[in-house]
């Protein structure tokens, strides 16, 4: 099948290749994001290949429709950059790659963190200029420290038995308590609130919902024990970013490391360094020495990104055989209770 793939970036084409080797699509990469604006890009494809950071409004879904598309693949776990009510209006079938490596954003989060507590990015910075000093660079031993997990999916579930292996007390907060890992790990499942109250670290692990977006606004971080360490690497709109800015300003939170930020689209996944940056909030961040911003790029391992390949041409070589499609998404999915279970592998809608 003749597949059009948006947003293609050297290690994408690099996956979707290799694992094209077993099915035999058509792939046609296009580096511009999937917009309105670059939808006719797809005239005389069956079916489109789209990512994160793309933008299938009802715009874009109905010019698709418009140039012959049938079937929007998402090589990713999250799906709410997607109309999905248009997408249904419209006869077009959406997949998505639930799962892909929970491994990945895991270990990230921990490396998020890790790298916060132990000053890691800024004495990087220092020896490069020859400063050897370790003022300001005292840490603390992750042993014995609190953490707080939003959301116990897969991604959830891998943070929990990483840090429980650094001999970290391990509380957890899910619509759907997995009593499971509960025994696998000795975790404990409380209330949102005392898990904010109690938390040295808190690190979010759910899909982007309307009932998600901005969960940790400027009620919740007030809420968090003074010096919390916040990890999102999960969806940007899960945090208020310009509460965020205000609570770090007052020194409640400790330190913040973020791989996704709410206003990402057009930013992340490009170069701009010969550019000015445009989006005050973001630079804002970026002034704090507390606080780690990267582009993304949890999911970013080869198994996670030959994962992500197979399970998407997958989709399209059911979609060509008219076979019923594993890993479809329907309007009606975005209205579920709050609870990482949705989210997959990858967050996520975490990805």
């Amino acid at each position: 099948m003749r597949l059009a793939v948006f947003d293609a970036r050297q290690y994408d084409r690099d996956a979707l290749e290799a694992a094209n080797a077993r099915f035999g699509h058509m792939l046609t990469f296009f580096e511009p994001r999937l917009t309105a604006q670059t939808a006719r890009l797809a005239a005389a494809f069956p079916a489109v290949c789209s990512f994160v950071n793309d933008r299938l409004d009802a715009e874009a879904l109905e010019l698709l429709h418009g140039e012959g598309v049938r079937l929007v693949a998402l090589r990713s776990a999250g799906y709410n950059h997607v109309d999905l009510e248009a997408a249904a209006r419209l006869g077009l079938s959406v997949t998505r790659v639930p799962e892909y490596s929970p491994f990945a954003v895991a270990e990230y989060a921990v490396a998020l963190v890790l790298a916060l507590n132990r000053r890691i990015h800024q004495a990087y910075a220092r020896v490069r200029d020859w400063n050897f000093s370790l003022e300001g660079l005292v840490g603390f031993d992750l042993h014995g420290k609190t953490v707080g997990l939003v959301g116990t999916g897969r991604i959830g579930r891998a943070a929990a038995h990483i840090f429980r292996g650094f001999g970290c007390r391990v509380l957890c907060y899910d619509a759907v308590p997995d009593t499971n890992l509960e025994l696998e790990t000795g975790v404990r499942y409380v209330s949102l609130d005392l898990l904010y109250r109690e938390s040295d670290i808190l690190s979010l692990h759910v899909p982007l919902t309307p009932q998600t977006h901005h969960l940790v606004d400027a009620d919740a971080l007030a809420r968090m024990k003074r010096g919390v360490m916040l990890i999102n690497t999960g969806r940007g709109a899960l945090v208020d970013s310009r509460a965020l800015i205000d609570a770090l300003k007052s020194q409640h939170v400790g330190a913040a490391g973020l791989d996704v930020y709410e206003e990402e689209e057009g930013i992340f996944f490009r170069d701009l360094s010969g550019q000015v940056l445009q989006d005050d909030v973001l630079a804002r961040l970026l002034t704090f020495p507390n606080v780690l911003v990267t582009s993304h790029q949890a999911f970013l391992t080869r198994e996670a990104l030959a994962r992500i390949a197979e399970t998407t041409l997958e989709s399209v070589r059911a979609f060509e055989q008219g076979e019923p499609l594993a890993h479809e998404v329907r309007a009606e999915q975005v209205l579920r209770p709050v609870s990482a279970k949705d989210q997959g592998a990858g967050t996520r809608n975490d990805m």
